[in-house]
């Protein structure tokens, strides 16, 4: 993928997951015209200069489908992927996958990615490519009034936003709940170059350690909390708490674990409800979570 397939690859992205999702008898994702859709090549652009691939019709030689991913030390995330409608079914999904699997298997590092549990077509294709679901989340959403919600959680005084100096204590903890490190993720997050994302980081009153960091993304297109993890599910819904109060006027989606009840039950007294369900897929070595994981599909976690 190059400079060049910026426009091509944001209409790819804007009419081939409306057209999927509407389809199915839902609503469509993205509203305003493909150029929302840019915010995807520029970001993964920032963090990863020239990590995204297309695929090309042989005829007419335009792009039908795309892949981002990111290399990281412990492990390759895989980014969104799409194919236009028009060629569905034609081999494209599986072509960029085996492309990024190949790239791992070199690189000997596991690749995750976090995928929707109501597109079977997308689930077999990794699933027949060796992934496993490891984890599975509830999309829940929420409508945040112009004047903010009234969070019943004294614990969101302990949150902060992160800065760069927080970095070192990020990886530390991430590697403790997830098994995975990604300081330029973090980094990204907390120098919000273009304005749309924000960092935060939950520190303990007694003894002054960080116990969980949440992000979150605020722009038209991709409306999301997330990346975090924290050490147990109070410190989570503090953070939770604090982001969403952040997206005034906004309708952000956030993941939440299945088993997680604590923040579930938070979530639904703050008036959010369910959209639909992802799952966390691993080719390869896989750590079971040692405390709650909220991913988000920018910057991609699984």
């Amino acid at each position: 993928m190059t400079s060049d397939d910026r426009h091509e690859v944001a209409e790819l992205i804007y009419i081939s997951i409306n057209h999927w999702y509407q389809v199915h008898g839902m609503p469509a994702i993205f509203a305003g015209g493909p150029a929302v859709c840019n915010i995807f090549f520029d970001t993964y652009e920032a963090l990863d200069p020239q990590c995204g691939i297309v695929a090309i019709d042989e005829e007419s030689g335009i792009v039908i489908g795309s892949c981002f991913y990111h290399p990281r030390e412990h492990h390759v995330s895989l980014g969104i992927m799409t194919v236009h409608p028009n060629h569905f079914g034609a081999g494209a999904g599986r072509a960029l996958l085996d492309w990024i699997v190949e790239l791992s298997s070199v690189q000997n590092k596991p690749v995750r990615l976090t995928q929707s549990a109501l597109n079977v077509d997308s689930f077999s294709l990794y699933s027949k490519a060796g992934f496993v679901p490891r984890h599975a989340y509830q999309d829940m959403i929420l409508e945040i009034p112009a004047t903010g919600l009234d969070f019943a959680c004294t614990a969101v005084a302990n949150v902060r936003s992160a800065t760069l100096a927080d970095i070192p204590t990020l990886v530390e903890l991430e590697m403790q709940v997830a098994g995975i490190s990604r300081a330029q993720d973090y980094e990204f997050l907390i120098r919000n170059d273009d304005g749309n994302w924000h960092l935060s980081v939950y520190v303990c009153p007694d003894s002054g350690k960080l116990l969980g960091f949440l992000g979150s993304c605020s722009h038209l297109a991709t409306n999301l909390m997330g990346p975090g993890v924290s050490l147990d599910e109070e410190t989570a819904i503090a953070l939770l708490a604090s982001e969403l109060n952040r997206q005034r006027g906004r309708t952000p989606v956030f993941l939440v674990p299945v088993e997680a009840d604590k923040i579930v039950r938070a979530a639904y007294a703050w008036g959010a409800r369910n959209c639909e369900m992802h799952f966390c897929q691993i080719l390869g070595d896989y750590t079971p979570f040692a405390g709650v994981n909220i991913p988000t599909f920018m910057p991609e976690t699984g």
